[in-house]
């Protein structure tokens, strides 16, 4: 079994996982009634699937449809080529790693790790190079998904191109953020001039691509079919994390309904997270801009899944809880973090490097800040200056 182990049948965290259940059900059945309870977490996981979830599948697979195009005719490899010099001043990185950045881009998180098993790929690292790549594709992780979701929404007819687009420059300043703090211990360990890779080369990915076989107009059918493909298997792949913890953060996140009472219907559940959220809003408003403390439950979620995360969005906007300034914080926090807590640890032993795993998950987690700040500052400059 991979990534797994044997352990006693019944151990220590069987009993604490069972007082947990029993205390969480019953707090929450206490307060909202235990058959409206189970309603309203039924309730709420239908609409999620059909007006959040299918939603998002679409984006992904129009996404993925330009991605495949773009990468099949070379506008990615265009874009790596002008990327590439900034890469060495920004992440202490070659070049080769710009290809990462985009391919995690239009993807998801573990893609950076098929790259980096490419012997063509990794020839380009040293070795303290190679496990901050973890930190860099993870902070580009589902990025355009993301962009193009924040960019659907709006309000009052408002748009928010232009704050998915401040987003997606917080999300950068936060992975050079956590590329550059997980360094700091791989090169204690590695030192600054051993190479990775062992030099057997197919062909240098900065020079040579691979395209389709067959005519532009059959390479272009194909490519775009074959990437809203991989946009279905991603849509399907979310779904367990949108219902899921979207269920369980909405409940935690709203009050009961209009009338004061608990009837059952789907969004009702127990402020526990604005409580928090108010109980720390003296870091989150300075720092983040948030105006309603309902809004931590975004960044608290995109620890677990993003797809999860911008599946709470429409809800917020729609109960007038974000503006522009929430929009462009999520999608750099969205993107820098995207679900780094349940990838990391898988990522970090694909690539040897378990021991870093601890550090590597600290630094993201001060990166992914850094990029909700960074994002925020930059936006209210933004407004200082239209």
């Amino acid at each position: 079994m991979e990534n797994r182990k044997v352990v006693k049948a019944v151990n220590l965290e069987s009993f604490l996982w069972l007082i947990g259940i029993i205390v969480f059900f019953g707090l929450v059945g206490n307060a909202m009634g235990i058959a409206n309870m189970f309603k309203t977490m039924m309730a709420t996981a239908h609409d999620l699937l059909l007006n959040t979830v299918f939603f998002i599948m679409a984006v992904a697979v129009l996404a993925g449809a330009v991605g495949a195009l773009m990468s099949e005719f070379g506008v990615i490899a265009l874009i790596n080529k002008i990327l590439s010099p900034l890469m060495k001043p920004l992440y202490d990185l070659p070049g080769a790693a710009s290809v990462g950045i985009l391919t995690t881009y239009l993807s998801d998180n573990p893609a950076i790790i098929t790259l980096a098993k490419d012997k063509s790929f990794i020839k380009y690292f040293k070795k303290y190079q190679v496990p901050p790549l973890t930190n860099l594709g993870t902070a580009f992780g589902m990025g355009l998904i993301v962009t193009t979701f924040m960019m659907a929404q709006a309000l009052h007819g408002e748009n928010f191109i232009i704050p998915a687009i401040i987003g997606n420059i917080g999300a950068m300043f936060g992975s050079v953020v956590s590329v550059r703090l997980m360094m700091r211990h791989t090169k204690k360990e590695f030192g600054k001039t051993a190479m990775a890779g062992d030099g057997n080369n197919q062909y240098d990915i900065l020079k040579y691509r691979e395209v389709r076989t067959g005519s532009i107009f059959q390479r272009f059918l194909e490519s775009l079919l074959d990437g809203g493909k991989s946009g279905v298997e991603m849509g399907l792949s979310i779904i367990p994390g949108v219902l899921i913890i979207s269920t369980f953060v909405m409940m935690l996140t709203n009050g009961p309904s209009e009338a004061g009472t608990y009837t059952g219907a789907a969004y009702e559940g127990v402020k526990v997270l604005p409580w928090l959220g108010s109980k720390i809003s003296f870091i989150l408003e300075p720092l983040l801009g948030f105006k309603n403390p309902e809004a931590i439950a975004f960044p608290i979620t995109s620890l677990g899944a993003v797809g999860a995360a911008i599946g709470l969005v429409p809800k917020f906007l729609k109960a007038g809880l974000i503006g522009a300034n929430e929009i462009a914080v999520f999608t750099a926090m969205g993107m820098c973090w995207s679900g780094y807590l349940s990838t990391h640890i898988a990522m970090m032993d694909a690539l040897d490097s378990r021991e870093f795993t601890n550090k590597a998950i600290i630094s993201h987690t001060i990166g992914g800040f850094a990029a909700g700040v960074s994002a925020h500052f930059i936006y209210l400059l933004f407004t200082m200056i239209i």
